[in-house]
């Protein structure tokens, strides 16, 4: 019978192998009663949720830097947070940052609660982000479990029923396993784990501090491993953007429904995006013309196909819906990656001409 893996291997191979995060503490300085601040771990979390460390080391590094403190954060525009958001995609979650800072700071004084339970009560916060933020800030032995940690487990104990449904199981795992000292440090080591040697493709077994005792290694099943149920085809979902600039360089953009896909972003206006989508009612009267070609965009739940139109028009052209940005205040890189797609659609087309 195998030995059950215990977190003091997980975390001498962390004290060696820890990634270095702009939001993290070493491991030396959290075995010398150093704390993550709670608001890096917060805004960090929130931004890694379905994105890669790699994508949000950026974005952390501008709002940080633009935003120091979450009292900083709270006072921000909302228009400049959704801006330095845009290309991160899940705007849901800038709306809900907002939300959240502003309450921590009128509410709690700019200090976030060290609890779990307490941290749930703050918008935009679940059940996993609470735990990180009460392990990793706090030291609360709470059990942490994202995608990483579901996969680790699933190997560490030849877990086979397929995801979803192996979810509650996989967590009942983490949990036996999570230590009442170095949490924090625990909860990032099988992150940290997940993350770089038992990846989804190819682990690197051989090399793994709890090869002795993984069960998916000893039956020569881990690269299977988790196992996941069929998903369904996504549909796809069409729809139109217009694209008008005035004589002066303006840009004509809409902002969309704080509800909904993109909520409270700028954007170019346009119809509903459905399977059978309404007729297309351009913003402003002009001259329109349809481009050859479509903007192409994945979302969790659906594909999506736009036809783009373009037109020009005068000073004296007023939309019936939608704002001018002057040619000095607009930035492609402040939109949504759809827009900005459509932007450099348009962009390349202009250029062929």
């Amino acid at each position: 019978m195998r030995d059950t893996p215990n977190s003091a291997e997980l975390l001498a191979w962390y004290d060696k192998n820890a990634r270095e995060m702009p939001w993290r503490v070493a491991p030396d300085a959290s075995m010398n009663g150093e704390r993550a601040d709670p608001y890096f771990v917060w805004l960090s979390e929130v931004m890694l949720q379905q994105t890669t460390v790699a994508a949000v080391r950026e974005y952390f590094i501008k709002f940080t830097t633009l935003w120091p403190t979450v009292s900083d954060l709270a006072n921000a525009d909302d228009a400049d947070v959704m801006a330095a958001w845009a290309g991160l995609g899940y705007y849901a979650r800038a709306r809900n940052l907002l939300k959240c800072a502003r309450v921590v700071v009128d509410e709690r004084d700019g200090i976030f609660p060290s609890t779990r339970a307490e941290l749930e009560k703050l918008p935009g916060i679940g059940p996993y982000t609470s735990a990180a933020i009460a392990a990793i800030a706090f030291g609360q032995s709470e059990v942490v479990v994202d995608g990483n940690v579901e996969r680790v487990m699933a190997r560490l104990f030849a877990h086979e029923v397929p995801m979803p449904e192996s979810k509650p199981t996989l967590r009942d795992f983490a949990a036996k396993l999570t230590p009442k000292e170095r949490a924090g440090d625990y909860a990032q080591a099988v992150m940290d784990l997940g993350a770089t040697l038992c990846s989804p493709r190819n682990p690197s077994c051989e090399i793994c501090p709890w090869r002795a005792n993984c069960i998916g290694y000893a039956k020569g099943i881990a690269a299977e491993l988790p196992k996941k149920s069929p998903k369904k085809p996504k549909p796809i979902r069409y729809g139109t953007v217009f694209l008008a600039q005035r004589d002066d360089g303006a840009w004509l953009l809409e902002k969309r429904p704080d509800r909904g896909l993109l909520g409270g972003m700028m954007g170019w206006p346009g119809n509903n995006w459905a399977e059978d989508p309404n007729p297309a009612s351009p913003p402003i009267d002009a001259h329109w013309t349809p481009l050859n070609g479509e903007v192409r965009h994945t979302f969790t739940h659906f594909h999506l196909r736009l036809s783009v139109q373009i037109a020009q028009t005068d000073a004296t052209s007023t939309p019936e819906r939608g704002v001018f940005v002057d040619q000095k205040s607009f930035s492609a890189n402040d939109l949504p990656t759809v827009m900005r797609k459509a932007f450099e659609l348009v962009q390349g087309r202009l250029n062929q001409n």
